[in-house]
Protein backbone atom coordinates (compact mmCIF):
# COMPACT_ATOMS: atom_id res chain seq x y z
CA UNK A 1 0.00 0.00 0.00
CA UNK A 2 1.43 3.57 -0.38
CA UNK A 3 1.08 6.37 2.39
CA UNK A 4 -0.38 9.84 2.21
CA UNK A 5 1.05 12.13 4.13
CA UNK A 6 -2.30 14.39 4.57
CA UNK A 7 -5.85 12.98 4.71
CA UNK A 8 -7.37 16.49 4.99
CA UNK A 9 -9.55 18.04 1.88
CA UNK A 10 -7.50 18.44 -0.87
CA UNK A 11 -7.34 20.37 -4.39
CA UNK A 12 -9.39 18.90 -7.10
CA UNK A 13 -8.69 17.22 -10.33
CA UNK A 14 -10.47 16.17 -13.19
CA UNK A 15 -9.17 13.03 -14.60
CA UNK A 16 -10.61 11.91 -18.50
CA UNK A 17 -11.89 8.50 -19.00
CA UNK A 18 -14.14 6.51 -21.21
CA UNK A 19 -15.19 3.83 -19.01
CA UNK A 20 -18.58 3.43 -17.54
CA UNK A 21 -19.46 6.27 -15.16
CA UNK A 22 -19.48 4.91 -11.75
CA UNK A 23 -22.74 5.42 -9.47
CA UNK A 24 -21.93 7.04 -6.71
CA UNK A 25 -19.33 9.87 -6.91
CA UNK A 26 -18.52 13.34 -6.62
CA UNK A 27 -18.20 15.42 -9.97
CA UNK A 28 -14.39 15.82 -9.58
CA UNK A 29 -11.87 14.03 -7.17
CA UNK A 30 -9.97 15.09 -4.02
CA UNK A 31 -6.69 14.41 -4.53
CA UNK A 32 -5.91 13.97 -1.07
CA UNK A 33 -8.96 12.22 0.47
CA UNK A 34 -8.96 8.98 0.60
CA UNK A 35 -10.67 6.89 -1.81
CA UNK A 36 -12.78 3.43 -1.85
CA UNK A 37 -13.46 2.07 -5.26
CA UNK A 38 -16.76 -0.51 -5.48
CA UNK A 39 -17.60 -3.00 -8.14
CA UNK A 40 -20.69 -4.37 -7.61
CA UNK A 41 -23.98 -6.30 -8.75
CA UNK A 42 -25.93 -3.73 -6.99
CA UNK A 43 -24.53 -0.35 -6.71
CA UNK A 44 -28.07 0.83 -5.62
CA UNK A 45 -26.87 -0.38 -2.34
CA UNK A 46 -24.59 2.30 -2.24
CA UNK A 47 -23.69 4.89 -0.34
CA UNK A 48 -26.26 3.35 2.13
CA UNK A 49 -25.60 3.69 5.60
CA UNK A 50 -22.17 5.39 4.68
CA UNK A 51 -23.60 8.54 3.86
CA UNK A 52 -25.41 9.00 7.58
CA UNK A 53 -23.42 10.40 10.89
CA UNK A 54 -19.50 10.50 10.96
CA UNK A 55 -18.80 8.70 7.60
CA UNK A 56 -21.64 11.00 5.47
CA UNK A 57 -20.29 13.78 6.86
CA UNK A 58 -16.88 13.02 6.45
CA UNK A 59 -17.67 12.29 2.54
CA UNK A 60 -19.27 15.51 1.87
CA UNK A 61 -16.50 17.66 3.43
CA UNK A 62 -14.45 15.76 1.26
CA UNK A 63 -11.85 13.66 3.50
CA UNK A 64 -13.20 10.97 1.36
CA UNK A 65 -14.48 9.73 -1.66
CA UNK A 66 -17.09 6.55 -2.71
CA UNK A 67 -16.84 5.31 -6.40
CA UNK A 68 -18.81 2.59 -7.41
CA UNK A 69 -18.78 0.72 -10.77
CA UNK A 70 -21.84 -1.80 -11.31
CA UNK A 71 -20.22 -4.84 -12.99
CA UNK A 72 -23.43 -5.22 -14.82
CA UNK A 73 -22.02 -2.80 -17.30
CA UNK A 74 -18.76 -5.15 -18.51
CA UNK A 75 -21.61 -7.68 -18.99
CA UNK A 76 -21.38 -9.99 -22.33
CA UNK A 77 -24.63 -9.99 -24.96
CA UNK A 78 -27.54 -8.18 -25.31
CA UNK A 79 -28.44 -9.35 -21.26
CA UNK A 80 -25.03 -8.33 -20.06
CA UNK A 81 -24.95 -11.99 -18.59
CA UNK A 82 -22.24 -11.91 -15.73
CA UNK A 83 -22.14 -15.59 -14.90
CA UNK A 84 -22.09 -18.91 -15.93
CA UNK A 85 -22.35 -22.57 -14.43
CA UNK A 86 -19.32 -24.21 -12.46
CA UNK A 87 -16.62 -26.43 -14.14
CA UNK A 88 -17.37 -29.75 -13.21
CA UNK A 89 -21.31 -29.11 -11.66
CA UNK A 90 -22.95 -28.32 -8.81
CA UNK A 91 -25.26 -25.72 -7.62
CA UNK A 92 -25.20 -22.27 -8.26
CA UNK A 93 -23.69 -19.63 -10.65
CA UNK A 94 -19.79 -18.24 -10.98
CA UNK A 95 -18.96 -14.64 -11.68
CA UNK A 96 -16.86 -15.35 -15.34
CA UNK A 97 -13.11 -14.11 -14.92
CA UNK A 98 -13.46 -12.72 -18.34
CA UNK A 99 -16.14 -9.88 -16.92
CA UNK A 100 -14.98 -9.27 -13.58
CA UNK A 101 -11.65 -9.35 -15.22
CA UNK A 102 -12.30 -5.91 -17.57
CA UNK A 103 -14.17 -4.88 -14.40
CA UNK A 104 -11.08 -4.66 -12.32
CA UNK A 105 -8.61 -3.40 -15.13
CA UNK A 106 -10.75 -0.07 -15.69
CA UNK A 107 -11.08 0.44 -11.91
CA UNK A 108 -6.99 0.05 -11.65
CA UNK A 109 -6.63 2.33 -15.00
CA UNK A 110 -8.65 5.28 -13.38
CA UNK A 111 -7.23 4.46 -9.60
CA UNK A 112 -3.39 2.94 -8.47
CA UNK A 113 -1.93 -0.14 -9.33
CA UNK A 114 -0.60 -0.23 -5.67
CA UNK A 115 -4.60 0.19 -4.10
CA UNK A 116 -5.17 -3.12 -2.09
CA UNK A 117 -7.79 -5.39 -4.29
CA UNK A 118 -9.73 -6.69 -1.53
CA UNK A 119 -12.34 -9.63 -2.09
CA UNK A 120 -14.96 -9.98 0.02
CA UNK A 121 -15.24 -13.28 0.42
CA UNK A 122 -16.38 -15.92 3.49
CA UNK A 123 -13.31 -17.51 3.03
CA UNK A 124 -11.10 -15.03 3.52
CA UNK A 125 -8.68 -13.70 6.72
CA UNK A 126 -10.64 -12.18 8.99
CA UNK A 127 -11.15 -8.60 9.05
CA UNK A 128 -9.55 -6.65 11.97
CA UNK A 129 -8.79 -3.49 13.22
CA UNK A 130 -4.66 -3.59 12.38
CA UNK A 131 -5.75 -4.76 8.83
CA UNK A 132 -8.48 -1.53 9.19
CA UNK A 133 -5.45 0.96 10.63
CA UNK A 134 -3.62 -0.30 7.14
CA UNK A 135 -6.18 0.38 4.96
CA UNK A 136 -6.33 3.95 6.79
CA UNK A 137 -3.06 4.95 6.20
CA UNK A 138 -2.96 4.14 2.33
CA UNK A 139 -4.51 6.46 -0.45
CA UNK A 140 -7.35 3.76 -1.49
CA UNK A 141 -9.22 0.70 -1.73
CA UNK A 142 -10.36 -1.63 -4.72
CA UNK A 143 -12.91 -3.78 -2.83
CA UNK A 144 -15.10 -6.52 -5.45
CA UNK A 145 -18.28 -7.21 -4.46
CA UNK A 146 -19.02 -10.99 -4.60
CA UNK A 147 -22.15 -12.91 -5.50
CA UNK A 148 -23.86 -16.48 -6.62
CA UNK A 149 -21.33 -18.56 -5.45
CA UNK A 150 -17.81 -16.15 -6.00
CA UNK A 151 -15.33 -15.20 -7.83
CA UNK A 152 -13.70 -17.61 -11.11
CA UNK A 153 -9.91 -18.70 -8.97
CA UNK A 154 -8.00 -17.14 -12.12
CA UNK A 155 -9.47 -14.16 -11.52
CA UNK A 156 -8.57 -13.94 -7.84
CA UNK A 157 -5.24 -15.44 -8.67
CA UNK A 158 -4.47 -13.07 -12.03
CA UNK A 159 -5.24 -9.52 -10.02
CA UNK A 160 -3.58 -10.55 -6.76
CA UNK A 161 -7.03 -10.30 -4.71
CA UNK A 162 -6.81 -10.18 -0.86
CA UNK A 163 -9.62 -12.66 0.25
CA UNK A 164 -11.21 -10.46 3.40
CA UNK A 165 -14.07 -11.66 5.54
CA UNK A 166 -16.48 -10.25 8.14
CA UNK A 167 -16.48 -13.35 10.24
CA UNK A 168 -17.11 -17.28 9.93
CA UNK A 169 -20.80 -16.69 8.44
CA UNK A 170 -22.59 -16.44 4.79
CA UNK A 171 -23.71 -13.37 3.42
CA UNK A 172 -25.61 -12.87 0.12
CA UNK A 173 -22.89 -10.56 -1.13
CA UNK A 174 -20.35 -8.37 -0.28
CA UNK A 175 -22.11 -5.18 -0.16
CA UNK A 176 -22.69 -4.78 3.42
CA UNK A 177 -19.02 -6.07 4.21
CA UNK A 178 -18.03 -3.53 1.85
CA UNK A 179 -19.88 -1.14 4.11
CA UNK A 180 -18.73 -2.41 7.29
CA UNK A 181 -14.61 -2.23 6.03
CA UNK A 182 -15.30 1.60 4.25
CA UNK A 183 -16.84 2.38 7.43
CA UNK A 184 -14.46 1.38 10.28
CA UNK A 185 -11.33 2.79 7.87
CA UNK A 186 -13.36 5.94 7.66
CA UNK A 187 -13.76 7.04 10.94
CA UNK A 188 -9.85 6.19 11.74
CA UNK A 189 -9.13 9.21 9.13
CA UNK A 190 -7.45 12.65 10.42
CA UNK A 191 -10.01 14.49 10.69
CA UNK A 192 -13.54 12.62 10.89
CA UNK A 193 -13.79 11.72 14.47
CA UNK A 194 -13.35 15.26 16.20
CA UNK A 195 -11.67 13.25 19.40
CA UNK A 196 -9.07 11.41 17.13
CA UNK A 197 -7.40 10.29 21.25
CA UNK A 198 -10.96 7.83 21.41
CA UNK A 199 -9.75 5.76 18.83
CA UNK A 200 -6.80 4.77 20.25
CA UNK A 201 -8.39 3.14 23.74
CA UNK A 202 -11.21 1.30 21.62
CA UNK A 203 -11.75 -2.48 21.59
CA UNK A 204 -9.46 -4.62 19.73
CA UNK A 205 -6.58 -1.54 19.71
CA UNK A 206 -4.41 -3.26 22.14
CA UNK A 207 -5.20 -7.10 22.08
CA UNK A 208 -8.18 -6.07 24.41
CA UNK A 209 -12.37 -5.38 24.65
CA UNK A 210 -12.86 -2.04 25.07
CA UNK A 211 -13.65 -1.76 29.24
CA UNK A 212 -18.09 -0.54 30.45
CA UNK A 213 -18.82 3.06 29.85
CA UNK A 214 -21.39 4.70 32.19
CA UNK A 215 -23.10 8.33 32.31
CA UNK A 216 -25.33 9.87 34.37
CA UNK A 217 -27.23 9.91 36.05
CA UNK A 218 -25.33 8.47 38.93
CA UNK A 219 -28.16 6.05 39.54
CA UNK A 220 -30.60 4.60 37.71
CA UNK A 221 -33.48 1.45 38.31
CA UNK A 222 -30.95 0.55 41.21
CA UNK A 223 -27.62 0.31 39.68
CA UNK A 224 -25.15 2.81 40.42
CA UNK A 225 -22.22 4.32 38.69
CA UNK A 226 -19.02 2.55 39.94
CA UNK A 227 -17.84 4.94 42.60
CA UNK A 228 -14.08 4.73 41.39
CA UNK A 229 -15.20 6.80 38.04
CA UNK A 230 -16.66 9.43 40.29
CA UNK A 231 -13.39 9.74 42.32
CA UNK A 232 -11.63 12.32 40.78
CA UNK A 233 -8.58 9.54 40.56
CA UNK A 234 -7.18 9.39 37.48
CA UNK A 235 -4.75 6.96 37.83
CA UNK A 236 -7.34 4.58 39.54
CA UNK A 237 -9.62 5.25 36.72
CA UNK A 238 -7.30 3.98 34.48
CA UNK A 239 -6.58 1.03 36.48
CA UNK A 240 -10.31 0.10 36.85
CA UNK A 241 -10.58 0.12 33.23
CA UNK A 242 -7.83 -2.11 31.81
CA UNK A 243 -8.97 -4.64 34.71
CA UNK A 244 -12.38 -4.18 33.22
CA UNK A 245 -11.53 -5.01 29.69
CA UNK A 246 -9.12 -7.62 31.37
CA UNK A 247 -11.56 -9.89 32.81
CA UNK A 248 -13.97 -9.36 29.85
CA UNK A 249 -11.19 -9.88 27.34
CA UNK A 250 -10.40 -13.03 29.08
CA UNK A 251 -14.09 -13.94 29.15
CA UNK A 252 -15.84 -13.64 25.97
CA UNK A 253 -12.44 -13.65 23.47
CA UNK A 254 -10.33 -16.50 24.68
CA UNK A 255 -7.71 -16.00 21.43
CA UNK A 256 -7.59 -12.43 21.61
CA UNK A 257 -6.84 -13.08 25.66
CA UNK A 258 -3.82 -15.48 24.39
CA UNK A 259 -2.61 -12.69 22.20
CA UNK A 260 -2.34 -10.26 25.05
CA UNK A 261 -0.95 -12.38 27.35
CA UNK A 262 1.69 -13.88 24.74
CA UNK A 263 2.52 -10.05 23.37
CA UNK A 264 3.38 -9.07 27.17
CA UNK A 265 5.65 -11.54 27.59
Amino acid sequence: MTHSASRSKGFKTINPNTTPRALVSQSSELSTAWKAAVISLFPEAFPGLLDLSLSGRARNDGLWQLKVHNLRNYGLGKHRKVDDTPAGGGAGMIIRPDVMGHAIEAVIAETSHQWSRIYLSPRGHPINQPFIEELARADGVILICGRYEGLDERTITHYGLEERSLGDFVLSGGELAAQALIDATVRLLPGVIGNYESTKNESFSNDLLEHPHYTRPTEWKGYRIPPILTSGNHQEVTKWRIKKSKIITRARRPDLWTKYVKSRR
